[in-house]
């Protein structure tokens, strides 16, 4: 068996879809790249992985087509779109690790896991709409959208408007357990994609779905938490966090501690719609037990062991 460090490494979604509107092919001819530097920087090293991963254009594609097959076939809601996603990508991931691995010389199982991630549905603030999803429409268009579907929507400065749905806080990825059995049996585990499937508990103990969507990284750091992992890898679209980011007076952090990052996150470096739960995640796993955390791009990882590159943060 693997007995390296444990790491969950959450994959942004430039790793799947760089443009952020590619086809299927492309995103497949990402991965692939992708999963070759996960192998070259993790694999190579011995590590126990858990890969998770957005889903946001892909998601965002599955609700134009039900926006657009309106009233030909029924509707599909939120929460089962995050699963359909879940096993899409992952079918991606895994197909593409499992043939880099075989060219490598590696004898490692990969698994997708559906993962449902349980949240608190008494907390009001996890019902109130805050995160973006899907296309960006005309004023009118979404005012229309709006009315027919009863969608919340709301403007995004020089872009449109576009829907924002619930963004709920995760507690649990729920089939956690099952995730350290695989590790332990030597395979690499793909879950909580697209920060997972949202669900609560039922006044009868029972789980039920809830139209949302959860920030991967916060869910990523959950999941990390839940297994014990010694480290969690964000990789992102920028090579390292950065202080007054696209100022002139920015500077690039190469090693921050917990106590730093609470200090600037509470003083507003880190904006809620780039670094913020990026930051925010580091912080809560560092906090449950975590080791280390290391912030970084894709392509900046195969050097984040030898040059020591990427944003680190520890603990002290």
């Amino acid at each position: 068996m693997v007995s390296g460090k444990t790491a969950v490494i959450a994959l942004g979604g430039n790793a799947i879809s760089p443009s952020g509107n590619s086809n299927i092919h492309d995103e497949f001819a990402s991965t692939r790249q992708s999963m070759r530097t996960i192998i070259s920087s993790f694999v190579k090293n011995n590590y126990r992985i858990v890969i998770t991963h957005g889903n946001g254009p892909q998601v965002g594609n599955e609700l134009q087509r039900v926006e657009l097959a309106k009233g030909i076939v029924p509707d599909v809601p939120l929460g089962v779109l995050v699963a359909e996603t879940q096993g899409s990508i992952g079918y991606m991931i895994e197909q593409s690790l499992q043939n880099e691995l075989k060219k490598a010389n590696y004898n490692l199982q990969v698994v997708t896991i559906l993962s449902q991630v349980l949240i608190d549905i008494n907390d009001n603030e996890n019902r109130i709409p805050k995160k973006y999803i899907g296309q960006y429409f005309s004023k009118e268009k979404a005012e229309k959208f709006s009315k027919e579907n009863d969608w919340v929507i709301k403007e995004v400065p020089n872009k449109g408007w576009r829907r924002i749905v619930p963004s709920p806080k995760p507690m649990e990825i729920i089939n956690h357990k099952l995730i350290s059995d695989l590790l332990d049996h030597n395979a690499i585990v793909i879950a909580s994609g697209g920060g997972g499937i949202p669900v609560y508990l039922d006044e009868n103990g029972n789980y039920e779905g809830f139209d949302a969507v959860i920030d991967k990284d916060l869910a990523s750091a959950v999941l990390a938490k839940d297994i014990s992992a010694d480290e969690l890898i964000i990789l992102t679209a920028v090579d390292n966090v950065y202080l007054n980011f696209g100022e002139k007076k920015q500077k690039k952090l190469n090693k921050l501690t917990l106590k730093e990052a609470k200090y600037y996150y509470k003083n507003g470096q880190f904006p809620d719609g780039s670094m913020g739960p990026k930051i925010l995640s580091a912080i809560k796993f560092l906090e449950s037990g975590g080791k280390k955390v290391i912030i970084t791009s894709i392509e900046n990882s195969i050097d984040i062991f030898q040059n020591n590159k990427g944003t680190v943060i520890i603990k002290e």
